[in-house]
């Protein structure tokens, strides 16, 4: 039997899935991550591996299993090196030769949106479609691109990376330039306007006297009434609606996955398509845009798909 692991690397917690050939899941376990601490990091992952090595028995089922790690951030081709991670302890580490290491296996690496992407367009419902963009909208804002099922990496291994582009069409009456300033170094990046903490900055921000902890409370807040909370979704949609459009302009997809949690409010998938149809260079627009068919688990899954099926 041929088994891969798929681990999701978060800011908050790590979550290692087992699959078999046929893309059904034998295995599942979530740790915290150690959040700012790097070795710390490496230790949990391969700690994480070698017990479901255990839990699997894997000596008695066919060896070792591939394992295949989706991260927030990307390996650099020219150092070897992460490099654009929000988690900013990975940026400059060898992460998968640490892994490795630890291990004594190989594993492959890649940027977390490109493993949702390819999740959706291996064994998702998007699977009959041959250009998957697929969104994070999460603690950052990230995207990967998957063309006939393959990820598409570019030579600068930034491809996707739309959460880093200013947001476009800024409304000056609302603050969007020159726009908060993003942990990049940049201002106004759409990660800071699109990102859960962006949402819930710009809710608080509006009213001195209110705060909110996380996106969900402000998506709490507006469904009782709170007319604050209810102008920052506003806005946030119409943000999303204009940053899509963008991409569509530049890569015109078949789909648009959202991913992250944000990803969970209906609202997006109602009112976002209504409004980026101005923005689109385009007299109609085919493209659509949908939840995932594996919600929160499509980027672990698709980090198991790193490898081919050996079956």
């Amino acid at each position: 039997m041929s088994v891969r692991y798929g681990i999701d690397l978060g800011g908050t917690k790590i979550e290692l899935i087992a699959l078999n050939g046929d893309g059904a899941e034998l295995f599942r376990n979530r740790i915290p991550t150690p959040v700012g601490d790097y070795r710390g990091t490496v230790a949990a992952i391969a700690d994480l591996i070698l017990s479901a090595d255990s839990g699997l028995d894997c000596d008695k089922t066919g060896g070792q299993p591939t394992v295949g790690i989706g991260i927030p951030g990307t390996i650099s081709p020219s150092t070897g090196l992460v490099k654009n991670a929000n988690s900013t302890c990975l940026i400059g580490q060898p992460l998968d030769r640490d892994i490795e290491a630890r291990l004594g296996r190989p594993v492959r690496l890649a940027n977390d949106a490109d493993c949702f992407a390819l999740s959706e367009a291996a064994d998702g419902s998007r699977g009959r479609h041959s250009i998957v963009f697929g969104v994070i909208l999460g603690t950052g804002v990230g995207g990967g691109l998957v063309v006939d099922k393959k990820i598409v990496r570019g030579p600068n291994a930034i491809t996707g990376e739309w959460g880093h582009n200013p947001l476009p069409w800024p409304d000056l009456a609302h603050d969007e330039s020159p726009g908060p300033e993003c942990y990049c170094g940049r201002s106004g990046c759409i990660e800071t306007f699109l990102s859960g903490p962006g949402l819930c900055h710009d809710a608080s921000d509006f009213e001195k006297t209110q705060t909110f902890e996380n996106a969900e409370s402000v998506v709490d807040a507006a469904a009782d009434g709170n007319a604050m909370a209810q102008a920052a979704l506003h806005r946030y949609v119409y943000r999303l609606s204009k940053a899509l459009a963008s991409v569509i302009n530049v890569i015109d997809p078949n789909v648009i996955v959202l991913g992250g949690g944000l990803s969970n409010i209906p609202l997006l998938y109602e009112e976002v398509p209504k409004i980026w149809d101005a923005f689109i260079f385009s007299d109609t627009v085919e493209t659509q845009l949908l939840p995932p068919k594996h919600g929160d688990s499509s980027g672990v899954r698709g980090a198991a798909w790193l490898w081919p099926n050996t079956n």
